[in-house]
């Protein structure tokens, strides 16, 4: 949207780039090694017309008429993607160089989000790629990982939009004498603009979380679960199975918390009904099966990944069996939450010439996770670069007030943001100034993934 504006914006001044753009896309020459195009060698072929009894001053006319059509294509190459900077990086942590706004520290040193205060909002948390995948094996959201690969580092701001968040959640399984969970929310869906950041601040919830040793269901892309793989109908009820997809659900779920699964009875034994599997088919003559008495919440998943026609009564019933745990708090996590109240890309056949578009809350995985009305603590992030579409402001099967409005970076949080690129290098210190970060921030409206862009410009 940005890169459509400044194209816009140039063609209307008839050639005339207003005096912010050039300081900020056209640095001098020094800055520019921090950004060079990756632009293929063009040849231009010119036709030359001649006229008979053209004078040198026609032409002079002519050449003079074609300049502000040659300045308006000043932006032009404005969607080419930029290289980021492959100087070596310096030392990890250096006090002359870990500043930021005001003199203040840049990172806070800690191993977890746990005992972060306000004091630490706009700062760094460092942790390693290895520490990130270990605590979130299902996947860091995909605006993360760019920025972890742009900046070349693995660390996240905190802001305070997310310690409220992490606090509200604390303070639901461990109240305080004076207050208790009087103002507190087991049920928040997080929205706001595009790259405001609620994939990152759900991730770093995620993360806190399972540091706390809580139990946490974290569905990263829960796009996936309406796309993709194989679908039947449910011959038991009127929703339809997705086999393919429950079955990574199961093994996502293990990855983390293989560990405390083993310890965790099951606490329901009715029979897991029977679906058809993925390409195979329905069972002859078994439309149900039961767990054995003694079985844990873990040999319930591996029954669903072993046995495809159970995959997704399992993670049915993982639901349930989820819901009745007491030993440790659990969390659902759910990122892309939004394609949860669209339609999905299957199609039920009607008519030889005719198909009728399947919505998710007919599939039978997302209608047993999607609901929010019930009493466990749920969380749930709208991801806007899934083309979803703007939903109604009241969902279907979410509590009143559940919404919870992300704003984008404030002018403090942005000033943090632009010393830490200074810090790794996107951003050339000596042309490095109060005014122009500032410029980065207004011209972008805080939007963080714009900002990240524009900062190799400086």
């Amino acid at each position: 949207m940005l890169r459509s504006v400044l194209r816009s914006s140039s063609a209307a001044a008839g050639g005339r780039a207003s005096s912010l753009f050039p300081d900020l896309l056209f640095p001098a020459a020094s800055s520019r090694a921090y950004a060079k195009a990756k632009t293929k060698a063009k040849t231009k072929t010119k036709t030359k017309t001649t006229t008979k009894g053209k004078n040198a001053r026609s032409v002079s006319a002519d050449e003079s008429a074609a300049r502000p059509d040659d300045a308006s294509h000043a932006f032009d190459d404005i969607d080419v993607e930029f290289e980021r900077p492959t100087d070596p990086l310096p030392p990890t942590y250096d006090p002359a160089l870990d500043v930021g706004p005001g003199g203040r520290p840049l990172f806070a040193f800690t191993k977890s989000f746990a005992p972060l205060t306000r004091k630490e909002a706009c700062s760094y948390v460092d942790f390693s790629l290895e520490e990130w995948n270990a605590m979130l094996p299902e996947g860091l959201p995909p605006g993360v990982t760019k920025e972890f690969e742009e900046t070349r580092r693995c660390a996240v701001m905190v802001r305070q939009s997310f310690l409220d968040l992490r606090d509200n959640f604390r303070r639901i399984v461990d109240p305080p004498i004076h207050t208790g969970t009087k103002n507190s929310k087991k049920q928040i869906v997080l929205d706001g603009p595009v790259s405001c950041g609620k994939s990152t601040t759900l991730a770093m919830l995620v993360h806190w979380a399972r540091s706390e040793g809580w139990l946490v269901f974290y569905v990263p892309k829960g796009k996936e679960w309406t796309h993709g793989g194989f679908f039947y109908k449910n011959l038991h009820n009127e929703f339809w199975d997705t086999p393919v997809q429950a079955e990574t659900i199961l093994q996502n779920f293990l990855k983390f918390n293989k560990d405390r699964l083993q310890q965790l009875p099951c606490q329901i034994f009715d029979p897991i009904l029977l679906g058809e599997g993925a390409g195979v088919g329905l069972m002859k003559n078994v439309d149900s099966m039961a767990m054995p008495e003694g079985s844990t919440l873990y040999d319930l998943i591996q029954t669903g990944i072993t046995h495809t026609h159970a995959a997704v009564g399992v993670v049915v019933r993982l639901r349930k069996e989820l819901s009745l745990v007491t030993d440790v708090p659990v969390l659902f996590a759910i990122d892309q939450y939004n394609n949860w109240f669209t339609f999905s890309e299957y199609h039920e056949l009607l008519t030889w010439q005719s198909t009728r578009q399947i919505h998710a809350r007919e599939l039978t995985t997302v209608n047993a996770y999607r609901s929010m009305m019930h009493d466990d603590m749920m969380v749930g992030a709208f991801s806007h670069s899934t083309a979803v579409g703007k939903l109604r402001e009241q969902l279907p099967d979410v509590p009143l007030g559940a919404r919870l409005m992300l704003p984008r970076y404030t002018l403090d949080e942005a000033a943090t943001v632009c010393h830490y690129y200074l810090r790794q290098r996107l951003i050339r210190r000596d042309n490095f100034s109060d005014e122009k970060w500032k410029k980065i921030y207004y011209l972008s409206n805080g939007n963080g993934s714009e900002m990240r862009w524009l900062a190799p410009f400086i």
